[in-house]
């Protein structure tokens, strides 16, 4: 595992927690998504590149 894995796993989280504050606060749907989106692909990005299959 090297930085990038874990760059890309803590900033899929912290999006994460975006999501979860910005419904909270009734922001528009569509910034919601984008942070749901956001925060997906850095969390499976992360993943891959733990399990070795993107380099």
């Amino acid at each position: 595992m090297n930085g990038l894995n874990t760059v890309l796993i803590v900033l899929g989280l912290f999006l994460a927690g975006g999501v979860y504050s910005f419904q909270k606060q009734k922001m528009p749907k569509s910034v919601v998504l984008l942070l749901a989106l956001g925060s997906a692909m850095c969390l499976a990005a992360g993943i891959l590149r733990i399990q070795g299959i993107w380099e």
